[in-house]
Parts: structure tokens; C-alpha cells; sequence
């Protein structure tokens, strides 16, 4: 049991940390090769509007590893619509793609944000969209504009406009601390506290559509899994009592969630009806059995078991029955696996000589290892599966760290100011 004891000393939060701020995200290894694109700032007359919207499609594109924007001051020309563009200009700084638009007030502080996306060597149009906006939503605007661009050039969707959760802590002394569940833009911006405690928080795991949150409180000092909608802040206590109650994961259909409790004994695995409270026990080791991830599909749960000696990744049916061994041949370590969106694969917590982060094919039953940190933990794909989140240890403290699934693109999200844990990355937007 020395590797739960330790997940869980991790997940106590020993280690100051001091009130979180906003993310800044450094790019610490990109692909080479990437595409040259120009992200023309867009025509707009009136008071300066509270985003840059061009700017910020350039900074996604940016930090997304793929793309190489030009910098504002190189641009030979600011053109707003196809008719002004002189492909013959941007042909000869070696441009590729070519990004113009307008934005235009609609009245009553709402907006017409319209952009073209422009073959350089073609002189053609790839994509044009005019989308209606309001002040509150231009960073999402701007988002989904990148998603746009992302898929018309790569043909993979876009994750811009979707969302991470993650757990801060200010610790105020020895017995004291605040704790923060937080949801933030993928850029690490606007991020609003959904839940604040003096007791820990953990595990947060986003609902398939992606207006819940389910997450481990321990605020009537023992743990209890609870399921908060994100706008309206209303939350149901779904699972509580003696002994763990830890680790939920939303099942495809967002009706069930999988849990970790230990009241019969030993942790297992069980299925949990939210609406009705109804369970379902899936496994009856005598082992620990923890850290359920479902199938995209419903079909299987894969979860952590130390049944053979160590912690290694285990599959089961739902309904329960028999639990087959997945990870062979991966060291002793292997744990807190998530599926892949395509339920190809899993990302994994790899041990030996440190703990990294490994991306499995369920299929080839071989893993390849993604990072070379010496403490990583809790990772999450994105829902496009080009890149995984992860909480990673930086210098005496913790930051999160993003890296894309063939390994060749790296980011580290570092809070201004203390720690952060836990990173969930959440569903695309409906």
C-alpha cells in the first residue's frame, strides 16, 4: 500500500503555496516546421475595444506548437477584406496563410466579428465566418476563431475554446489554508473560483457537455464526492459516508459517475447513479482499486490496482465482472490512466527513476514515454487528443505543463504566483 499512501500525501497538499493569479504560458519546445501565418490586426473605428481579438488568435496559434504568426511590426500591409489583400506582398515575406477581418458594432454593446482565412499562393479563401459578439465573450470569439483556422489548415479540431479546471491552495499558516477549485479559459485566462474551502478539494472531472463539475471536498471532514453546475453554482452531494470516497469520472452518457470507496473494506471501484444515488460495485479485490477512467465508448473502465504487487492498469466492464491487466512489460509503476478521445489509447503516470508522464496504445500494448520530469502527475487529453495537460513539480513548487501526443511540442502554464494541482481539461464547448 506504499504507493496509495503516497498519492494520498500528495494530495493532502504538504507545501506552501500562495494565492493563485493568472496563467502565463511559455512554449519550451515547439515543432519545427511550423506554419508561417500572418494574423493581420482587425479594422475596427470607434473606443478601444477590452480584447484584441487578432491577438489572441495569434497567441493560440502560437502556444498550439503548429503555427509561426508573423509579429505585427514585420507586416507589409494591414488589409481588412479579400479585395485589399496583395497576395504578391505576402508571397515575398513568405507567408503561407493570411488572416484578415472587421469587426463592427451591432448596437447595445454587441458586435459583427467578421474574418477570412486566405490562401497566400492560391489568392483563394479558405474559411469566412461573421460571428455576433458582446464584450463579455470576445476572448471566446476570438477562440473559436482559432478553432476554425486550426481545423480548416491541420483538419484536426480545435481546442481554443474550451476550458481547464484545476485545484490552488493558499496555505495562510501550519493549520490554516484556503482551497480553490478554479475554471479557466485553455489560455489560462479568466479564471473564476467555482468552489472555495478551508478544507481540500481534489479531483475535478468535467461532465461530457461540460456544465458540470465532480470533484472530492473534504469540508465536513471526511471526503464526499459532490457534482456542482459551473454557471448556476448549485451542487448535489452524490457519494459520502465511511472510509474514501475519492476520484470520480463522469460516465460518456454524464448520468453516472465511477468512484473509488473503501466503506466495505478494501478501495474498489463503483458505479454511481447521480440521479438516484443507486451503486454498483465493479470490483471486489482485496487490493486497492482506484483512479477509474471510462471508455469513450461506456464499454470498459480502466482503473488502478496494486492486486499484482504494484500499481498497474487494470480494465473492467461497467457492470463488473472480471478485471484484466493492461500495462505488462512498463516497470512497476504505471497509474491514474485517462482515455484517449478516440478510446485508442491512455496517458498514464510512468514510474521508474521518476514519475512521467506515458502515452499507452491499448492496441500494440506498448507505451512511450512523453516527458522527462522527475515529478508528474494527474494527466488529462484534450478533447481534439492533440495535447495533454499535467501538473508537473518546478523548482519547490507545482505549475502545469502541456505536451502534444507525439511529443514534439511542450508548454508550461506557470502561475504567477504559488501552485496549482489536479488539471482537468475539459469537453468541447456546446
Amino acid at each position: 500500500m506504499k504507493w496509495f499512501a503516497t498519492v494520498l500525501l500528495c494530495l493532502a497538499w504538504a507545501g506552501a503555496a500562495a494565492e493563485s493569479g493568472p496563467l502565463v504560458i511559455r512554449i519550451t519546445q515547439g515543432v519545427e516546421g511550423a506554419l508561417p501565418i500572418a494574423i493581420v490586426p482587425f479594422e475596427w473605428t470607434g473606443a478601444p475595444m477590452a480584447e484584441d481579438i487578432s491577438q489572441i488568435i495569434a497567441n493560440d496559434l502560437t502556444r498550439s506548437g503548429r503555427f509561426k504568426p508573423m509579429p505585427r511590426t514585420d507586416l507589409p500591409a494591414r488589409p481588412a477584406d479579400f479585395a485589399q489583400v496583395n497576395f504578391k506582398d505576402w508571397r515575398t515575406v513568405g507567408m503561407d496563410n493570411l488572416v484578415v477581418g472587421r469587426i463592427s458594432a451591432a448596437g447595445d454593446g454587441a458586435y459583427n466579428v467578421e474574418f477570412r482565412l486566405l490562401d497566400v499562393f492560391t489568392g483563394t479563401q479558405l474559411a469566412g465566418f461573421k460571428i455576433p459578439a458582446q464584450n463579455a465573450n470576445l476572448r471566446l470569439t476570438a477562440h473559436q476563431i482559432s478553432d476554425i483556422i486550426y481545423k480548416t489548415l491541420l483538419n484536426v479540431p480545435g481546442a481554443f475554446s474550451t476550458r481547464i479546471a484545476y485545484v490552488t491552495v493558499n496555505r495562510h499558516d501550519a493549520k490554516n489554508s484556503t482551497y480553490r477549485l478554479q475554471i479557466a479559459d485553455a489560455d489560462g485566462y479568466d479564471a473564476k473560483t467555482i468552489l472555495e474551502s478551508k478544507q481540500p478539494l481534489l479531483s475535478p472531472a468535467w461532465s461530457p457537455e461540460g456544465s458540470r463539475l465532480a470533484y472530492v471536498s473534504f469540508e465536513e471532514r471526511n471526503s464526499a464526492v459532490y457534482v456542482q453546475d459551473v454557471r448556476s453554482g448549485q451542487r448535489q452531494k452524490v457519494v459520502s459516508g465511511a472510509g474514501i470516497n475519492s476520484a470520480p469520472a463522469f460516465s460518456p452518457d454524464g448520468r453516472r459517475l465511477a468512484v473509488t470507496r473503501s466503506h466495505d473494506g478494501n478501495p474498489d471501484i463503483y458505479v454511481v447513479d447521480i440521479a438516484s444515488g443507486q451503486q454498483t460495485r465493479v470490483t471486489t479485490s482485496e487490493a486497492i482499486d482506484t483512479e477509474a477512467s471510462w471508455a469513450p465508448d461506456g464499454s470498459a473502465i480502466a482503473f488502478t490496482s496494486d492486486r499484482s504487487g504494484g500499481p498497474q492498469i487494470y480494465r473492467v466492464a461497467p457492470s463488473g465482472g472480471e478485471a484484466r491487466r493492461v500495462t505488462f512489460n512498463l516497470g512497476d509503476y504505471n497509474a491514474r490512466a485517462s482515455y484517449s478521445p478516440d478510446g485508442r489509447q491512455l496517458v498514464m503516470v510512468n514510474g521508474g527513476g521518476g514519475y512521467r508522464i506515458m502515452l499507452f496504445d491499448l492496441k500494440a500494448g506498448t507505451g512511450r514515454r512523453l516527458t522527462d520530469s522527475n515529478l508528474d502527475e494527474s494527466p488529462s487529453f484534450a478533447p481534439n487528443g492533440s495535447m495533454i495537460i499535467y501538473a508537473t513539480m518546478a523548482g519547490r513548487s507545482t505549475e502545469l505543463a502541456a505536451v502534444s501526443v507525439d511529443g514534439s511540442i511542450k508548454q508550461r502554464l506557470a502561475l504567477q504566483q504559488g501552485a496549482v494541482r489536479e488539471p482537468a481539461w475539459g469537453p468541447f464547448r456546446q
